[in-house]
């Protein structure tokens, strides 16, 4: 008989290309990006900024332009070999690749963060704010108790 697996997703995908965290904000911190996905956006944009098509890229690096889609599109996973292709083909090293994309990194979590702050603000607001409800509605009842018979006679 074949065993099953139980596979859990990291995240949801909800258009080709558009990743998203399978919890709401509030339930789940935003999760950081994969380094592939940034990868492949900083190596599309080395790619325009030269009015390079995908073939064109692809042909100087030694691979398909169906294989560098998936790349550029956050998908495969390559090699260092092949990163260190990429990089000479768009006229790059691949030191100046890694130290570009560590630079992404850090801008986006430097974003994230920046959400997580702004979400526990806007929560610590709000408990503040059902808190200054809840008494001004308890309010109107403590004053009428204190302005019946039992509190004049004190």
């Amino acid at each position: 008989m074949a065993e099953s697996a139980r596979v859990v997703p990291l995240r949801r995908v909800t258009q080709p290309g558009k990743l998203q965290p399978q919890a709401s904000p509030q339930q789940a911190p935003a999760q950081e990006p994969l380094w592939r996905e940034v990868l492949g956006r900083r190596l599309r944009a080395l790619r325009q900024d030269q009015d390079e098509t995908l073939a064109e890229t692809a042909g100087r690096a030694g691979l398909s332009p169906q294989y560098l889609s998936e790349i550029e599109r956050g998908r495969k996973e390559p090699s260092s070999e092949m990163i260190a292709a990429l990089a000479g083909a768009l006229g790059t090293t691949l030191t100046e690749l890694t130290e570009q994309v560590a630079g992404d990194l850090r801008r986006q979590q430097a974003l994230i963060r920046l959400a997580q702050t702004q979400t526990e603000l806007a929560q610590t607001q709000q408990a503040q704010t059902q808190q200054a409800q809840t008494q001004q509605a308890l309010a109107p009842q403590s004053r009428a108790r204190l302005s019946g018979p039992v509190a004049l006679a004190a």
